[in-house]
């Protein structure tokens, strides 16, 4: 069985992490930083995810490691069981294995079909550069918001923050 450990270096607590698991006996442990504060966008858990083989444990020290919300904690349960893989959190000391898992697994299924559906979806802020290009082409700060579909105060935001 191969212990894979994995961080999301997002304070200064996660830093001390990765010696946490290879203390608990990680054969391997992999860190990353989130490219936003609730990004979801991780390459190296989805790496982890396509690599981990039948009998192999992911371990974490906290369960806000593996997902920003209760979904995409399913998510990574699901990919993880069609692996035959388990997880297991050190902190709380949750595990996936055996029928404890499989209730653990239903329960966050529960929360998961009571979180409302838009939990997941993050606003992008329009790139500087799209915004720049429309005011150049003589639009207006109210259209250049309604055309990205962003806030008007997001485009007056991004107007302060160029240079004239």
């Amino acid at each position: 069985m191969l212990r894979i450990g994995y961080v999301r270096l997002r304070d200064t607590r996660s830093s001390d992490d990765t010696a946490v698991l290879k203390d608990l006996g990680c054969h391997v442990v992999r860190a990353e930083e989130p490219a936003g504060p609730m990004a979801d966008d991780s390459a190296v858990l989805t790496s982890i995810l396509d690599f981990i083989g039948a009998g192999d444990q992911l371990v974490v020290t906290r369960l806000s490691h593996l997902a920003p919300s209760s979904r995409g904690l399913l998510d990574v349960l699901s990919r993880l069981e069609a692996r035959s893989a388990s997880l297991y959190v050190v902190e709380s000391s949750i595990s996936s294995e055996g029928e404890g898992g499989r209730a653990r697994s239903a329960a966050f299924q529960a929360v998961a079909s009571d979180e409302p559906p838009w939990i997941d979806r993050r606003r992008r802020g329009a790139p500087a550069d799209d915004i720049r290009a429309l005011q150049a082409a003589g639009v207006g700060p109210v259209e250049i918001a309604r055309r990205l579909g962003v806030s008007r105060m997001t485009v007056w935001r991004k107007l302060r923050e160029i240079p004239a």
